[in-house]
């Protein structure tokens, strides 16, 4: 066999020279089939929320709280009530179930009562006839606040009066593995600080809810949870389940924003008060405003380590800031905890970790929650020690990598693929970009664009490597089933399954799966509501897995349905028939027909679940089997920075990664190009800044957003397909642990350009600024 580069640097087996070429299946698994609703898409015909409507459509606005932390004297809704077209005004007063909602606590209320907690908090809702009405009618509420002194360092929050009934402390983890008493020979420490990252979606939050004749209502959205949000939204209207239904519309992205049920509530409710449908379109602001953010962390870290580089021991104390309410903070702080370490071999490890409520925007679910802060800070020590000891960054990792079998600190073995140090060996042998020429006209690719860097003479180019790690699926003893249904009508296959389609492919890889089972070319996926059965949240890989899982199931199960009276009629056993490219072949060439024949006249469907194998929650000193799988990437980043004025410019990046197994080449490059551009985001540029727990520029002016300038061409070297066994088709996540990375990546290659510490993500321009005297 020889090979080939297929474009992304990774090299594909060909046929040696008079060898039978087998034409390439258009369908099934491992083919680049087109996305689903790419047509949808680009002709403007995709359902998107925002972009419903309904007879007799009311418009709803929220009115949020100007302040981080103020305690509610009144609350004067008679102004706005008064105004014409004005149908309903909505109060904590006006919530007949559980004024409060959460993910995992429900501490956070529908409207504020007695105390803002955080700037932007919903204090009431306005249904009006216009979304103009409404806006002016919200802000014909008046409010009397007592401002209090806001809570906003997450340090203090260990010895302020308590923000919430529950305390702020919503979790603290002391995991404790090995010999606290071991003291290596070289030693490095380091402060390191993450900023705020929001999921900044290209769509806005949108919303329609519609009250049904029976007194129930139908809630119209983005969910990526639809069971979840009916749950939560059942309790707070004070109804059965059965009487509220979710309809997922076109999700514009999701990467946690969408897990808020915080704009559902207050719709629900103006349609349940009005008797209408009632629509809300979130402004940019309100989106900023209203959707939980990454959470911004202070790391401290200590490393010993033996004379040749080995790793001894990692103390680390890692504080989360959850801003006013839980959310997924526990979830957040045990994956933070229990990789604090990286893909590396440490025989003692102590880390504290804490997430503490405070008067800032709340924080929870974003891509790679927990993971990516303290990858920045781990590979920070790793170079940190390189240069202590005088070795490459790349050599003292490969002294260090993790693989099959060893151990992470929270005990648990390693028992999915983990080829780590194939994968930095990967992105270390990828050839390096050429450096910048001296031609006034290639002045546009220093940094800061053309005429952006003040000497061409101070650009310094560096080079730096990270490694990281994510976990899959959900944790800590969290059931992950999943429910999926394929019906076959003749020559179609139509699936159903509540997975919610968020930008990772789940429609189009469910296509592909039942392509490869029942060779049918034309399959469908219904719309989803919560009339059919659940399939959890579409987060962390779960739908590849679970709900992919449980598509596979079914569709093996129609599968036998149509072997079966063939196998019989030949007097042979189903498992001696083949399906293939829309054929039945037996194993002796005997039967052979095709499967849209032995479908005529048929309807075959069967209902199937996936389980993964249960997990079990970290004890009091941080240990336990709390993963089901976990995936790692290796990110090589080139940056040229100007040292006078501090501008960063990515040149390159380099991209390993852990996938176990291709499903469909063109969506998984994507997803991971994607994650690398969402990584320079957190490292150069995306901070949702606050001054005193209000949010300052809460717009995409204020907020910086990487563009097409600021991302190079993302180079994917290696992708290795070690197949996880206990995984459906051996594939892991994509996108999440290229955002972890990523992060990492390029503050090391500021730091090997300007021999500045760089512990501060995103990175500010005075951190990459060096005195030429």
């Amino acid at each position: 066999m020889t090979g080939i580069a297929d474009g992304t640097g990774a090299v594909t087996a060909t046929p040696a020279a008079g060898t039978p070429v087998k034409t390439p299946s258009t369908m099934g698994l491992g083919v680049s089939l087109p996305p689903t609703d790419s047509a949808a898409k680009t002709s403007g015909t995709f359902p998107y929320a925002a972009d419903l409507w309904a007879e007799g459509l009311l418009w709803a606005a929220v009115l949020r709280a100007p302040h981080p932390h103020a305690r509610i004297v009144s609350i004067d809704t008679k102004q706005a009530v008064e105004m014409p077209g004005v149908r309903a005004v909505v109060t904590h007063n006006d919530v007949p179930g559980d004024a409060s909602h959460g993910r995992r606590v429900a501490d956070r209320p529908v409207f504020a009562k007695d105390l803002v907690r955080h700037h932007g908090e919903p204090i009431a809702a306005v249904a009006a006839d216009h979304p103009d009405t409404a806006r002016l009618a919200a802000a014909a509420i008046a409010v009397e606040y007592e401002v209090l002194e806001p809570v906003t360092d997450p340090e203090q929050a260990f010895s302020a009066e308590p923000l919430h009934p529950d305390g702020n402390l919503v979790r603290h983890i002391p995991l404790s593995f090995g010999d606290p008493d071991v003291v290596g020979e070289v030693i490095v420490e380091g402060l390191y600080r993450i900023g705020r990252q929001d999921p900044a979606p290209i769509g806005a939050e949108a919303g329609l809810a519609v009250p049904r004749p029976d007194g129930g209502v139908e809630i119209y959205t983005a969910s990526t949870d639809p069971h979840a949000d009916r749950d939560l939204a059942a309790a707070c209207f004070g109804l059965e389940p059965e009487r509220v239904k979710v309809v997922v519309t076109g999700v514009p992205g999701a990467m946690g924003e969408r897990e808020d049920p915080g704009m559902q509530l207050p719709l629900g409710l103006l349609a349940l008060r009005t008797g209408h449908p009632v629509k809300l379109a979130a402004t940019r602001e309100e989106s900023f405003l209203g959707h939980a953010h990454r959470h911004p962390t202070l790391l401290r870290y200590r490393h010993h380590a033996d004379s040749q580089g080995k790793l001894v021991k990692v103390e680390a104390q890692i504080l989360l800031d959850a801003g006013a309410y839980a959310d997924s903070s526990a979830d957040s702080l045990a994956a933070a905890v229990s990789f604090a370490c990286g893909p590396y071999v440490v025989p003692h490890a102590f880390i504290e970790g804490w997430a503490v409520r405070t008067n800032n925007p709340p924080s929870g679910h974003v891509r790679g929650e927990g993971a990516m802060q303290v990858c920045a800070a781990y590979e920070g020590q790793m170079d940190k020690l390189a240069a202590k000891l005088g070795l490459d960054p790349v050599e003292i990792r490969m002294r260090n990598v993790m693989a099959t079998g060893d151990l992470l600190p929270t005990g648990q073995t390693v028992t999915c693929p983990a080829p780590v140090a194939e994968l930095l060996q990967a992105v270390r042998d990828a050839p390096l970009p050429t450096l910048p020429k001296d031609d006034p006209e290639e002045e546009w690719l220093l940094p800061g664009g053309l005429e952006g860097a003040g000497d061409p003479a101070a650009v310094r180019r560096g080079v730096g490597y990270a490694l990281g790690m994510v976990h899959m699926l959900g944790a800590e003893g969290r059931d992950e089933v999943s429910t999926a249904t394929v019906k076959v009508t003749g020559p179609v296959a139509t699936v159903i399954c509540a997975a919610v389609e968020t930008g990772q492919g789940f429609t189009t890889l469910a296509r592909q799966i039942v392509q490869d089972v029942l060779g049918i070319e034309e399959v469908h996926v219904a719309p989803i509501d919560t009339d059919q059965p659940p399939a959890g949240p579409a987060s962390r890989g779960r739908h590849t897995w679970v709900s992919g899982g449980a598509v596979e199931r079914a569709a093996k199960m129609v599968r036998t349905q149509l072997l079966q009276p063939l196998a019989h009629t030949f007097g042979m056993s189903t498992e001696l028939l083949s399906i293939a490219d829309g054929k039945i072949t037996s194993y002796d060439g005997v039967l052979s027909t095709t499967v849209e024949e032995a479908l005529e006249g048929k309807e075959l469907w069967a209902t199937a679940q996936c389980r993964p194998h249960p997990t079990e929650p970290l004890d009091e000193t941080g240990q336990g089997d709390a993963f089901v799988g976990l995936a790692y990437c290796a990110v090589r980043a080139v940056v040229d920075v100007d040292i006078e004025i501090g501008a960063v410019r990515v040149v390159d990046m380099t991209v390993a990664q852990d996938v176990g197994r291709v499903l469909n080449p063109r969506q998984l490059r994507t997803r991971i190009e994607a994650g690398v551009a969402q990584g320079i985001g957190a490292a150069l540029t995306e901070n949702l800044r606050t001054s005193r727990g209000v949010v300052r520029h809460p717009d995409l002016t204020g907020y910086a957003l990487p563009t097409a300038l600021d991302v190079p061409d993302i180079r994917i070297v290696k992708l290795v397909e070690e197949r996880d066994v206990v995984a459906p088709f051996g594939a892991k996540a994509a996108s999440a642990v290229p955002v972890v990375t990523t992060p990492a990546a390029v503050a090391a290659a500021v730091r090997a350009a300007t021999g500045r510490p760089v512990n501060r993500l995103p990175i500010r321009p005075q951190a990459a600024v060096v005195n030429r005297g």
